[in-house]
């Protein structure tokens, strides 16, 4: 099933359950008010909310309404726990060739994850609201999950079965900010405000086999200005999958019902399928040609997420904002 979040001025909005052309949809308000209640009791919730969506899918919802994406918060609005992980790990390579550095020599051997914003996310059409340009702001296109509860301790095989949604992410990124908070032992914290998130979450059967090994294996699209930079393949070069991200995390402690847990940014190592960020490019034209030539986003600026099915039709609904300089007095 479908599942997205409408805008009604609360921090949470309203649960509603979409169809999966992605034209109509209703809401869940009888069956549970936030997806954040859907997922605490997830077992008892879900088969109500699928039978809503056999039923709109079927054209006989009784309050079924236009679909519009712009009127949608993130699937799930806010997180007890958000994680990033680094499965694509052409990326760190290509990093390391750029810098003139050594590849690390346990780069394959564990998931390497980072704790993320996730007291608010922004919706697939919300405005990227920065102060300055020469923060050094990138888009870094993904796939994250949001779970139920994962035990402390839980297999690959076990958190596996609590992966109950997927959703594209934009995981925006301030790269000229990274350095210093890098070097400085802490963060990341400044250099990452919060990520955007595709206007529905998908129930991985939606998937069919494209869902297979605990990876998506399509293509994952990407547009700056409306110009395609890159589609790399979501499944094909991931070093670890979510199962195994999932697993890692829970080592030590539970991830609670609503952790929302994504891969990094999708690359391939065929490079001609081009970037999912604009840092992935630059560091292609450092090593390449010894120059940088692409720069990062600039107020105005459009960018685009997308991920299709074999028939050509979205999957998740796009990923579209436009990049705005933010007003900072509002905040004296």
């Amino acid at each position: 099933m479908k599942l997205a979040t409408l805008k009604d001025g609360t921090r949470d909005g309203q649960l509603a359950v979409v169809s999966r052309d992605l034209k109509t949809a209703h809401l869940a308000d009888g069956i549970a008010p936030t997806l954040q209640k859907a997922l605490d009791d997830w077992t008892f919730i879900a088969p109500q909310l699928d039978l809503l969506y056999q039923t709109i899918n079927s054209g006989r919802g009784h309050r079924a309404f236009d679909f519009d994406p712009a009127n949608c918060m993130a699937p799930l609005p806010r997180s007890s726990q958000r994680v990033a992980g680094a499965a694509y790990l052409q990326r760190i390579e290509r990093a390391c060739k750029a810098a003139g550095q050594d590849i690390p020599g346990d780069l394959r051997e564990a998931p390497r994850l980072v704790q993320g914003a996730s007291d608010t996310f922004l919706g697939a059409q919300d405005a990227i609201e920065l102060a300055y340009e020469q923060w050094g702001i990138d888009y870094e296109a993904g796939v994250a999950v949001i779970t139920d509860d994962v035990a402390l301790g839980a297999t690959a095989d076990q958190a596996h079965l609590n992966i109950k949604l997927l959703m594209l992410v934009n995981d925006i990124s301030l790269r000229n900010l990274q350095p210093a908070e890098q070097a400085s032992g802490y963060g990341l914290v400044q250099a990452k405000p919060a990520m955007a998130c595709s206007p529905v979450a998908i129930t991985p059967d939606e998937l069919g086999d494209a869902w297979r090994g605990g990876k998506v294996h399509l293509p994952i699209r990407c547009s700056l200005n409306g110009k395609l930079t890159g589609q790399p393949h979501a499944g094909a070069d991931m070093a670890f999958n979510y199962p195994q991200l999932l697993a890692h995390l829970c080592q030590t402690r539970p991830a609670r019902a609503g952790s929302v847990l994504s891969a990094g940014g999708v690359a391939n190592k065929e490079v001609k399928k081009g970037f999912s960020s604009i840092v992935e490019r630059r560091c292609q034209e450092l090593h390449a040609d010894g120059v940088i030539s692409t720069p990062y986003m600039l107020f105005g600026d459009t960018v685009r997420i997308d991920m299709l099915g074999d028939d050509g039709k979205s999957l998740f609904g796009a990923i579209e904002q436009a990049l705005k300089q933010a007003d900072t007095r509002r905040a004296r």
